[in-house]
């Protein structure tokens, strides 16, 4: 298609111009300059900036050809009118006037945006207007404001190093930030360069690159701002350093702790003198991490260059010494911070009252607390609540609620902090009842309950059993907007799977698993352990095929949990499959695993079997505990290995080892099996001296035992003893006692027991052994 006459010669236009910017841009290029900055300003017939660098050009940055060059060829290359008219009636006086009046209808002005080329005007026209900063900013707000005009980047940089020079910095701050804003949408865009380019506009000043490094780390661009750092160092336009100590503790506040070391180095490198500012965020950082190493010699380090410690130094270095237990550490930093003349404030004391109580070291906190009285400092709602937490985790629940009391005495406000601290403590010592009170005087107070003070009142309700009250409190959280984590989640499972409520455990996990939720091993070893209890060893295997494939690795408690459930079940060779998948997965195994192992094996009769795995635990680098050879003698009792149960027993006092209830009732059941009715009696008056009290089990052997070497009357001494510490005798003994007395011919004592055991109420069911009649 054929151009118009009127096409033609717009077209003819266009190109003249684009002619002349590249003239520009070429004689730009080709000009060298010293680093001393010497602006040269357009003429009325120029249409762009010309810029000297030694460091590069505009040829060197060809975004500002890019941008430049884009502004133009988004317009059609037809303009409605030609734009030198407009331009010989349009300088600086007569467009500041316009701005000054807001005459915007001006042909001029309508004219000049009419043009493909008006980005270009803008910026000649910005440069035209340095000497008076607010005019300039005022064109620049409106020309955004015309419907398809795009300012070029040139445009922003002009402004902001006019708005610096006439020191209108926050304006210039705002310009900055929405150009880098902007900038994020253009790959490869560097503001730096721009700025670099532009710099010779007004006279020298570097301050606009600071700034550019500032909002940078205000926007959380931190990467961005480190690069930044590197090109300024290179042009020996260097930051501040409270510029630098915001990046500084950008980086360690987000966890980039290797990029905030590295750039410190890279200031002391660049010549930059760090403040007491500057190494408080670093020593702070190293302490959070547990460095103190490194903390201690930026401390040094401090010192040499001539800066003094102040209150924040020395706290970070109290707190992270304290927080690993190295509390002679932490009072040693204190006494040199007093020394110093740098007064401890109330967070010294605070850090140090939190330290001592952590580490159960209740008497030398409280020290640290008349200290900071006796300073004229003020417990704040932050120490009494460290006091009070300290004081719930011993177990102290007097003491806690004591200072609980003053604090609201002395007109401070407990927060959620400490509402929390005593509630989990209530639910834990079985005070639920305290703990709902809490929690009303809580809501009361217009506290809000946090997801840490829900799942301490919602596993204080499983734990007793009030698993509908639980489920309530779990619709509360959904309600509140609180997003449930996993211990709250995990708790209300534990809760549903101790109620033996599987179903509901397992449909509330089908529907947490679908919300992005993990159960942790615990969780699912408790689920395990209900299961196996259950004789559900099936649908164990299956939970631990679920283990696996989440990833995680089942642990030995899951692994001896389901060997015992096999024993249980009598299937050895299951058991001793699960020992094996133990060994090949290369779980550790316990002492546990080996007790269950051991009296799996004894129970089945496997007794050689058990000695030798019991024989082998020291070449695996186990020793055998008390249960282990509680196990293995209750074993060898039952097999009618009396003897060799006895030297077993006598290893164990020989190791220094005290045996338990469950190991003297084994050796007492199996002398009395064996007639050793004197060496039973003993092992009874051990227990005595011992402290031992005797429990079912034990009062249960020694009364079959008397009986079947018929010492009647010891017998039933024994079983007045234990019915009156109100031990409640099974059935089956008291009908073993009654058919002895028949046996011997002691009818009236046979008759007599019955008739007692009837009067106490001991029989509790139908017996299935027939007690012969008084009449036969």
């Amino acid at each position: 298609m054929k151009l118009t006459e009127e096409g033609g010669l717009g077209f003819f236009f266009f190109f003249s111009k684009m002619l002349l910017f590249l003239r520009n841009l070429f004689h730009t290029s080709c000009r060298v300059s010293s680093h001393r900055v010497r602006p040269k300003y357009p003429t009325s017939n120029s249409c762009f900036l010309n810029v000297s660098s030694s460091h590069g050009s505009l040829i060197a940055c060809p975004l500002v050809w890019f941008t430049s060059f884009f502004c133009i060829i988004r317009f059609p290359f037809v303009t409605k009118s030609n734009p030198d008219s407009f331009l010989e009636n349009l300088n600086t006086e007569s467009l500041s006037r316009i701005i000054q009046q807001d005459y915007w209808d001006d042909p001029r002005v309508a004219n000049m945006f009419g043009s493909a080329l008006a980005p270009l005007w803008v910026s000649k026209f910005l440069v035209e207007l340095k000497k008076d900063p607010n005019l300039a900013l005022k064109l620049f707000k409106w020309a955004k404001t015309r419907t398809g005009f795009c300012h070029t980047t040139e445009s922003y940089c002009i402004l902001v190093h006019i708005l610096f020079v006439g020191r209108l910095y926050t304006d210039a701050h705002e310009i900055i930030r929405e150009l880098v804003l902007l900038s994020r949408a253009l790959p490869g865009f560097d503001v730096f360069d721009v700025l670099w380019e532009t710099r010779n506009v007004c006279r020298p000043g570097f301050g606009v690159f600071d700034a550019l490094f500032s909002v940078l780390v205000e926007l959380g661009m931190l990467e961005k701002a480190s690069e930044c750092f590197l090109r300024m160092r290179k042009f020996r336009v260097l930051p501040k350093v409270r510029s630098c100590n915001a990046l500084l503790h950008g980086l360690s506040k987000s966890g980039k702790g290797n990029l905030s070391k590295k750039f410190f180095k890279d200031m002391l490198g660049a010549g930059i003198y760090p403040s007491v500012f500057s190494y408080n965020i670093m020593i702070g950082y190293t302490c959070k991490e547990g460095d103190l190493e490194t903390a201690r010699c930026l401390l040094a380090q401090m010192k040499q260059l001539g800066l003094t410690p102040d209150t924040v130094t020395y706290n970070s270095l109290i707190d992270g010494y304290g927080k690993v237990g190295l509390l002679d550490d932490s009072v040693s930093i204190f006494e040199d911070m007093k020394d110093a003349g740098c007064e401890p404030d109330l967070i010294t004391f605070n850090t140090l009252i939190n330290c001592f109580c952590k580490f159960e070291k209740m008497p030398q906190a409280f020290k640290f607390l008349c200290e900071m009285m006796n300073n004229g400092l003020k417990p704040n709602v932050i120490t009494y609540s460290t006091l009070i937490d300290a004081f719930c985790k011993e177990g102290m629940m007097q003491e806690a609620i004591k200072i609980f009391i003053d604090m609201k005495r002395v007109g401070l406000s407990p927060n959620e902090f400490t509402y929390t601290s005593l509630i989990d403590a209530s639910c834990k010592a079985g005070n639920l009842s305290e703990a709902l009170k809490l929690r009303s005087e809580m809501l009361e107070a217009g506290v809000s309950l946090n997801i840490v003070t829900y799942t301490a009142l919602l596993d204080g309700l499983c734990e007793d059993g009030k698993i509908e009250e639980a489920e309530e409190v779990f619709k509360e959280v959904l309600n509140s907007g609180i997003i449930p984590n996993q211990e709250i989640c995990t708790a209300l499972v534990h809760g549903y799977v101790k109620a033996k409520r599987m179903e509901n455990a397992t449909e509330f996990l089908k529907e947490i698993k679908g919300k992005g939720f993990k159960p942790d091993l615990l969780l699912y070893g408790t689920i395990i352990w209900v299961l196996c209890s259950q004789n559900k060893v099936e649908e164990a295997e299956l939970v631990i095929s679920e283990i696996k494939g989440c990833g995680l690795t089942a642990n030995h408690f899951i692994y001896t949990t389901l060997m015992n459930a096999y024993f249980k079940r009598g299937n050895t060779k299951e058991a001793l499959k699960v020992l094996q998948q133990m060994l090949d997965s290369d779980i550790e195994v316990s002492v546990v695993t080996y007790c269950a192992l051991i009296d799996g094996l004894c129970k089945k009769g496997l007794l050689q079997a058990a000695i030798n795995y019991f024989r082998t635990m020291s070449d695996i680098g186990l020793q055998p505990n008390v249960a282990v050879f509680t196990a293995l003698i209750d074993g060898l009792c039952k097999g009618n290995f009396i003897e060799a149960a006895k030297e077993l027993f006598n290893e164990m006092l020989e190791k220094g080892m005290i045996p338990d209830k469950a190991a003297y009732t084994a050796l007492i059941d199996g002398n009395l099996k064996h007639g050793n009715l004197e060496e039973a009696l003993i092992m009874h008056r051990r227990m005595k001296e011992l402290g031992m009290e005797l429990d079912l089990h034990a009062y249960t052997s020694l009364i079959w035992g008397l009986s079947h070497l018929g010492q009647m009357q010891q017998a039933k001494a024994f079983l007045d003893e234990m019915i009156g510490k109100g031990i409640i005798p099974d059935e089956i003994l008291i009908v073993c006692l009654v058919r002895k007395y028949y046996e011997i011919g002691n009818v009236d004592e046979a008759i007599k027991l019955q008739i007692e055991w009837q009067n106490r109420g001991l029989r509790t069911g139908t017996c299935d052994y027939a007690v012969p009649n008084a009449r036969t």
